[in-house]
């Protein structure tokens, strides 16, 4: 069958507010009893085997640990392998299977999400990553289906930007072809969504896949793989793998066939990966195509017009959403003097009414943090900070006794320097420095030299050469900007995501730029009436 097919035009899935009394709700709760009735026992995924190997890993919820949900099967580098091995064996069938095919897989896969899997999907997001409600609907279910739902549309437009000029008896196009090789995604475990997309973006655009999720969210990544499936995707296009990052590691970087990785995580293990790459560059076919998306250390900038209100609103959602475990969280704010007073009674208002608890507890706007490690180190930060009498505002509490909770946390910086002003904590931790309103112009350079991070960052102000000022000053300084609102929630298809510096390379998640990183073009000249003789005419004499 022939023809230039249009696929549906992509539109932002509606997100659900769960709000006493409503359907939805009924059915998540539902979804949540029922997904701790069970313990689930999740394989790997390898070519067309589930593969099963005995050394098994417990899964508990952050905010419940005593209660098991399932186990996974740890693999090693034996098994990193034999899903290079599958991927690639599945690649011929995958890159030549009609475009259309491969985005029919895709779109009914977020058909599958957006109906009969939606509740399962939220439900596993909120018991093993310890999302709310509303932060995992518009995470494992919204964004998720946005991202396949765009990138189905991003990909057929790639498709159709063809050379514009076509000499007489010339016909030229572009054909977009996959990478050589296979891909490698190693997901993180705050979004759903992103541990969804980093595997299917170069998937969609016909390349084969080994794809590693962090441990703490290998249960929700076993639904995805479950509804992928379901949906058509072919066995061995992507391989989904459980082992020690070393051991996967060394057999990805050190393959021949390796032709890119898609990641998001930490900057330290990012440039670690880019430095063994360089190392590793004559071993391979073609230079690896390096996407990632790394750390913040996300900005608030308020201006003495701010409205106070939306300055609040702001910090609280900003840095306290999802624990502030969001590489786009609100974790530094500057405000002038002659608002604190304000700003800091309406604040400290707010503040009084978050509840922190469990998931399932529909009233709790703050859960627990991932894990020991997060834990740890979230609490650490507010020792230090304990120690060095600095003042804290609110929280500074914690207990692991149940679950990993750490109460929502705002320090004042005794200098904008201060640890907490410019080192990623990734927790519900916000630092607050007060400037003198004089000082508004040199807020720009400070904010931007403060740390090695241009992720996302906020101006508040309802002064627009206020607002102008800082949009150009802070040009570099956030790759996603945001005027009177958080720095958090980025929509696909509305705001592409991405960072750079050391927040990453920028290949915006969520816009056809990412795609584009996914392809190799191939320049195609047909010529209908070919020259036959070499002279040209400006070789004879006369």
């Amino acid at each position: 069958m022939n023809g230039f097919f249009q696929v549906p035009k992509a539109i932002n899935e509606p997100v659900y507010e769960y709000a006493p009394g409503s359907i939805e709700r009924k059915k998540l709760k539902e979804a949540l009893a029922d997904a701790r009735s069970k313990v689930i026992n999740i394989p790997m995924f390898i070519g067309s085997e589930e593969v099963r190997t005995g050394i098994v890993h417990e899964i508990f919820p952050p905010h419940d640990l005593k209660h098991k949900i399932g186990e996974f099967h740890m693999g090693n580098g034996t098994h990193v392998q034999k899903a290079i091995d599958a991927a690639l064996a599945a690649k011929p069938m995958w890159e030549a299977m009609p475009w259309e095919q491969r985005a029919a897989i895709f779109l009914k896969a977020a058909e599958l999400f957006a109906t009969t899997y939606r509740y399962d999907i939220n439900a596993a997001t909120m018991l093993a990553q310890s999302k709310n409600c509303y932060q995992a609907e518009i995470d494992a279910a919204c964004e998720l289906i946005d991202f396949l739902r765009f990138n189905v549309q991003y990909m057929s437009e790639i498709y159709a930007e063809q050379p514009g000029a076509n000499s007489k008896g010339i016909w030229n196009r572009l054909e977009y072809r996959p990478l050589e090789g296979f891909v490698f995604a190693l997901t993180p475990f705050n979004f759903t969504a992103i541990s969804g997309n980093l595997p299917t973006a170069p998937a969609m655009m016909g390349n084969v896949v080994v794809w590693k999720p962090a441990d703490t969210q290998i249960y929700s990544a076993y639904v995805l793989m479950k509804v992928f499936k379901e949906a058509g995707l072919p066995d061995g296009v992507i391989n989904l793998v459980y082992a020690p990052g070393p051991e996967v590691g060394e057999v990805i970087f050190n393959h021949k066939d390796f032709a890119g990785i898609h990641f998001t995580g930490s900057t330290g293990v990012f440039r670690h990966i880019w430095s063994t790459i360089g190392q590793n560059i004559a071993k391979y076919r073609s230079y690896p195509r390096i996407v990632g998306e790394t750390g913040g250390k996300d900005f608030i900038l308020a201006h003495p017009s701010a409205d106070e209100d939306v300055l609040v609103a702001a910090m609280v959602r900003g840095a306290f959403e999802f624990q502030g475990q969001k590489c786009s969280a609100a974790s530094r704010t500057y405000i002038p003097q002659s608002i604190w007073p304000s700003v800091k009674k309406k604040l400290m208002a707010e503040m009084a009414t978050i509840k922190v608890g469990p998931t399932e507890d529909f009233s709790n706007f703050v859960n627990a943090v991932i894990d020991q490690k997060a834990f740890d180190k979230i609490t650490g930060f507010i020792e230090t900070a304990k120690k060095d009498g600095v003042e804290i505002l609110c929280g500074g509490t914690y207990s692991d006794e149940k679950g990993y909770f750490v109460d929502p946390t705002i320090i004042i910086a005794p200098d904008a320097k201060y640890k907490t002003m410019c080192e990623e904590i990734f927790g519900p931790v916000l630092t607050i420095f007060i400037y003198d309103d004089q000082d508004w112009t040199k807020m720009f350079d400070l904010v931007d030299t403060t740390s090695e991070y241009a992720l996302t960052g906020a101006v508040i102000s309802q002064d627009r050469n206020a607002i102008a000022e800082a949009t150009w000053a802070l040009r570099n300084s956030a790759g996603n900007f945001y005027i009177n609102d958080k720095p958090t929630g980025a929509v696909v298809g509305q705001q592409p995501f991405g960072g750079a510096r050391g927040s990453g390379t920028n290949d915006k998640a969520g816009a056809k730029v990412n795609l584009l990183r996914w392809v190799s073009q191939r320049t195609i000249k047909e010529t209908f009436t070919p020259v036959k003789d070499y002279r040209y005419s400006f070789l004879n004499e006369a």
